[in-house]
């Protein structure tokens, strides 16, 4: 048996109801949702969630609701891996069997299936312990600038000021979308970032972090444009 879980904590206060407001005439969580039973990969999946209303529309949207998210791991300091990991130890106090869970963010109105599918195909043929997406910075981040006290610029590492940008190493980061991992390591909460790790790699132009309104509003400019141009 194959598991989704996506968590989606209720009371944002950036974001009002960010997890079921109005993107593109769906509720934000819906995308991820659909794009889980597209990958046709899922026997189960499950929304972990503290909030009555995320609960049902997750259920018209697909998703199962199992249990309620205990208020122990329903806080701003929660971690993905101890959500993930509670999920999954009630699944197997109830006789479940599974090797592979994926966490997929409720927020992640780009994310592909076929991405997920690459995740997939990746832990299932190596022994990582995870897969998860991630993209390329869209700057060289050893020409990054710090400013002092008195607000002058400063070169982080000054040894990068006469290098060009195509003979830098390329740096990436997570782009906040889909986390593949083994039971038992989410169970272990391993730490994501510091585990042997594979990644899935997603063009800039396809990810948006969404904390805040402006993330919001940028996240609607990207996903029209991708839509115009059908991509």
């Amino acid at each position: 048996m194959t598991v989704a879980l996506i968590p989606a904590r209720g009371g944002s206060k950036r974001i009002p109801g960010k997890n079921i407001k109005n993107f593109f005439g769906k509720p934000m969580i819906q995308w991820s949702i659909e794009a889980c039973i597209n990958t046709q990969l899922f026997d189960r999946i499950i929304v972990s969630t503290d909030d009555d209303e995320i609960a049902e529309v997750a259920k018209r949207c697909g998703a199962e609701i199992p249990f309620i998210r205990p208020d122990s791991i329903a806080d701003d300091y929660s971690t993905t891996t101890a959500v993930v990991s509670h999920a999954i130890s009630w699944l197997q106090d109830r006789g479940e069997k599974f090797d592979l869970c994926c966490c997929i963010y409720a927020t992640a109105p780009f994310i592909e299936p076929k991405d997920i599918r690459a995740g997939y195909e990746l832990i299932s043929t190596t022994d990582a312990d995870y897969v998860f997406s991630i993209t390329g910075f869209d700057y060289p981040i050893q020409r990054a600038v710090r400013l002092d006290s008195k607000k002058y610029i400063s070169m982080v590492d000054a040894s990068f000021y006469e290098k060009r940008s195509q003979d830098l190493e390329p740096f990436f980061h997570d782009a906040g979308q889909f986390y593949w991992g083994r039971a038992q390591s989410w169970l272990q909460e391993m730490p994501i970032f510091l585990s042997k790790s594979l990644p899935v790699i997603i063009p800039r132009y396809k990810v948006q972090d969404i904390d805040n309104l402006e993330d919001w509003y940028r996240a609607e400019l990207m996903f029209k444009a991708l839509r115009e141009d059908n991509l």
